[in-house]
């Protein structure tokens, strides 16, 4: 490495930039401790700059910037860390709310917004959201995050789902639909369900439970309930107890 060291002062600044840029964290913290040459290029705010815009790129637009007390690599490892932190959260709310592994999609909603008011990033998604051993609930969340937020979808979705070995977890959405009216009377209320896997809603293979997750109870949809597959939903006795 003391040998490279010349070799690499001698390449113009942007390509040594370009390198460094395309590595990963973990591996750019590794290079920093190679010589004071890469600590210096490596801990430079232009590199953490890039990488948080690359990592979080809703941020674009925000008035988020560091202070004299920090620097653009400290912005980014205490945003990683906080977002670590709410989706700590989001888990625990969501399993606080839901019965037996059933959710009303007003909770499920409201930890949508929660992942939305946050700004996560694909990155974060897969680091916090699609882990197997978590319930299948939250990986729903993560993968309806992507599609409706992100703009990930159909097939560079669903390898991630399966690198992440959950894209064949499957989930039950059931909604109830008022009754029709017909010839003055009121038709008894529908309801409707869908088994679907996190691969085929990755691929929007159905159109209608994306549009039922994103709605939730409006005009003639009178309830909307989210379970994983092989548990038992709430009786709709309980509506009025949500």
């Amino acid at each position: 490495m003391v040998d490279a060291i010349p070799f690499f002062n001698s390449l113009p600044e942007d390509i040594n930039f370009k390198i460094a840029s395309l590595l990963q964290v973990r591996d750019l913290c590794a290079l920093s401790c190679c010589s004071k040459f890469w600590r210096q290029l490596c801990f430079s705010d232009s590199i953490w700059h890039h990488l948080l815009t690359i990592r979080w790129p809703l941020l674009h637009n925000s008035p988020l910037s560091p202070t004299n007390l920090k620097t653009w690599k400290r912005l980014y490892f205490e945003r990683h860390i906080d977002l670590r932190l709410r989706a700590g959260s989001v888990e625990r709310f969501l399993k606080a709310c839901s019965r037996n592994e059933s959710l009303e999609v007003g909770d499920y909603l409201q930890a949508f917004e929660i992942i939305n008011g946050a700004r996560f990033g694909f990155e974060d998604i897969q680091r916090f959201l699609f882990k197997p051993e978590m319930n299948v609930l939250v990986n729903l969340l993560g993968v309806h995050y992507c599609i409706t937020n992100l703009g990930i979808q159909g097939d560079n979705l669903v390898e991630v789902l399966r690198t992440c070995e959950i894209s064949n977890r499957h989930v039950c959405i059931k909604w109830w639909k008022l009754g029709r009216w017909i010839y003055g009377y009121r038709g008894r209320d529908e309801l409707l369900f869908r088994w679907v896997s996190l691969a085929d809603l990755a691929t929007k293979e159905d159109e209608s439970v994306l549009g039922v997750l994103r709605r939730g109870t409006v005009l003639e949809v009178l309830r909307v309930q989210i379970s994983a597959v092989g548990h038992k939903s709430i009786p709709w006795s309980y509506q009025d107890n949500q």
